[in-house]
């Protein structure tokens, strides 16, 4: 289960509470070392509550502002968000990207992508699945939050620009839920994007990153589950 607001840049956690019944069995960190995961291991049902507060202190960059690094500069670390991955098939998307944003470099390319996907697919609850790929939303034009994300990341990425999933809180998110969004590498560090339009940078917290949605999951079963009850709640605080 990953669940809980990261400490990273531009954020940070000032009070939180975690319980769960059964207890955490052990703790490991998300991917990139992002906030972290924390592994259950009931035997019948288990409830989870968790509470925090976030100060956020980030200001969003002027995509169009932003420059992309060249290929051979980028840190190593940053190198695997150039590939395909289960949900984001760049290398079959490449030639879509490049015919229909191959004109355009850095951040006017990603402001570019991010506006095209959201004035050309429909928000629809339940019209994708766990194994929708961003090819398959691309053809679909519909789908929630992971799936705009999944295809921003899979054009992005075959623009030559890294991108990864995030998932997150935001106050501004309708139905309000475990929200996923898009982080691209520009001018030397990750800026958030959301191509759904309903996540403010400035007020979005960051629960965690990764390849695409299958890194990110608030919560991933070994074994069946069933789930009885979910509830999200995110406020704006002054």
């Amino acid at each position: 289960m990953q669940i809980g607001a990261a400490q990273t840049d531009g954020q940070r956690v000032l009070k939180a509470s975690f319980t769960t019944t059964p207890g955490v069995a052990h703790v490991v960190p998300g991917h990139d070392g992002l906030g972290e995961r924390l592994w259950l291991a009931p035997e019948t049902a288990f409830t989870v509550a968790y509470n925090a507060t976030v100060a956020i202190d980030r200001t969003p960059a002027t995509l169009p502002s932003l420059a992309a690094d060249s290929l051979t500069a980028l840190p190593g670390e940053v190198l695997e968000y150039l590939f395909p991955s289960r949900y984001c098939p760049v290398d079959t998307m490449h030639a879509a990207a490049v015919d229909m944003f191959g004109h355009l470099t850095g951040g006017a390319a990603v402001e570019a992508v991010r506006d095209w996907i959201a004035t050309h697919l429909a928000y629809v609850s339940g019209a994708s699945h766990g194994g929708t790929t961003a090819l398959d939303t691309f053809h679909a034009r519909e789908g929630v939050c992971r799936d705009y994300a999944h295809l921003l990341i899979a054009l992005v990425r075959s623009l030559g620009i890294p991108a990864r999933m995030v998932s997150a809180y935001s106050p501004d998110v309708t139905p309000q839920d475990f929200h996923a969004l898009a982080q691209v590498w520009l001018a030397g560090d990750w800026h958030l994007v959301d191509a759904t339009g309903m996540a403010d940078p400035a007020t979005t917290a960051i629960i965690g990153v990764g390849r695409d949605a299958a890194d990110i999951a608030f919560l991933t079963i070994f074994g069946g589950a069933t789930l009885n009850e979910q509830v999200v709640e995110v406020t704006l605080q002054d």
